[in-house]
């Protein structure tokens, strides 16, 4: 396994890069075939099947990723090292870790003969930036599951997670008009000033409300001695509850501009749902922390501030539990790293419980 997370980790690939994501999925469809799954591709995404053994237990689902935050070249700041019981490199704890601790399971499971149910596997090329291309797909195969566990890290100490606050990446762009600053001004409308009553006026109302808004990108307009043609700042906001998500939501949707001749756009670049606990994920909690007792495992569940494809399919309602891949720290952080020895333990769990024919 060790041996593994090095190949995945040496091979960097940051969401975005084709061709550093393709020599990645290369590597891991070909672990994949040989540890026994039937193995696809939509898009960029790859998509692994394992036929049920005599058993016709639900369909269960597994979510994961193989892009990373960091770009190439960061092996160069944070290389490779095994120290002990800490592996650190780009990637490892999110979320290349939980690829390896999966593979070495599901061939486990195949050699021992015993039944386990169909298992799906969703692996993920842009997670990092909310998965715009892969929310259709992680809903198709959802609907089809009795159970999703999500292949993301952990808390800290292993538990695992049982609710994520809604997220989602937006984009306010405005349209002006361009004019001479000093001869013209009045014929121009400035963008910029637009954009900036605009954000001044939705953090109005996302004030109060248990919600977190931060402007990441602002850009606009070229030259001092130009009224400003164009604007757009990229918003990121999240979310505790379903009611406050749909209205702020519904807010940056109906923006209307303050100055006449001006247009206002809003999008969404990214959406995850609020996931809140629910009685299924409750009780999916508690067959898990079962299940891990009887391997000597002790672990229990909470929600999480993070955002990831589990959103989808906790919101949908259908039974989902999230950080099943190994324990470690420092996910989009420099120090990242993962436990040794956390992957042991997590390739036994996820024997553990593909060996059920039916977690609910």
């Amino acid at each position: 396994m060790l041996d593994a997370l090095r190949t995945y980790t040496l091979l960097e690939s940051p969401t975005g890069d084709a061709r550093a994501l393709a020599a990645l999925a290369e590597v891991l469809e070909a672990d994949a075939a040989r540890s026994g799954f039937a193995t696809a591709r939509e898009g960029d995404h790859l998509l692994w099947t394992l036929p049920a053994r005599d058993t016709r237990g639900g369909e269960l689902l597994l979510l994961s990723h193989y892009d990373t935050v960091w770009p190439v070249g960061a092996l160069d700041e944070m290389p490779w090292s095994v120290e002990d019981d800490t592996v650190r490199g780009p990637g490892v704890y999110d979320t290349k870790a939980g690829l390896v601790a999966l593979l070495a399971a599901v061939e486990r499971v195949i050699a021992s003969g015993r039944p386990h149910p169909e298992v799906r596997v969703i692996v993920v090329a842009d997670e990092e930036i909310g998965s715009p291309t892969a929310g259709d797909l992680v809903r198709a195969e959802a609907k089809r599951a009795t159970a999703v566990l999500g292949m993301e890290p952990p808390h800290p100490g292993g538990d695992l997670k049982t609710g994520r606050r809604g997220s989602t990446r937006a984009r306010i762009e405005v349209t002006g008009i361009e004019s001479h600053a000093a001869l013209d001004p009045e014929a121009g409308v400035n963008a910029i000033d637009e954009l900036i009553d605009q954000l001044t006026a939705f953090r109005e109302v996302v004030a109060n409300r248990p919600v977190l808004l931060n402007t990441g990108t602002i850009s606009g307009g070229g030259r001092t001695n130009v009224v400003a043609g164009h604007a757009q700042a990229d918003l990121g906001l999240r979310f505790l509850d379903p009611d406050n998500e749909e209205t702020v939501l519904g807010a940056l949707g109906t923006l209307t501009p303050y100055r006449e001749r001006a247009v206002i756009t809003s999008r969404l670049l990214a959406h995850r749902p609020t996931w809140r606990p629910n009685d299924a994920t409750n009780k999916l909690l508690a067959r898990v922390e079962r299940i891990a007792s009887d391997i000597s495992q002790t672990l229990t569940g909470r929600p999480a501030d993070g955002a990831a494809d589990t959103n989808t399919t906790g919101a949908l309602g259908v039974p989902t539990l999230d950080g099943l891949a190994p324990r470690g720290g420092g996910a989009h952080a420099r120090h990242e790293w993962v436990s040794h020895q956390g992957i042991h333990e997590r390739a036994d769990l996820l024997e553990a419980l593909l060996h059920q024919t039916s977690l609910m």
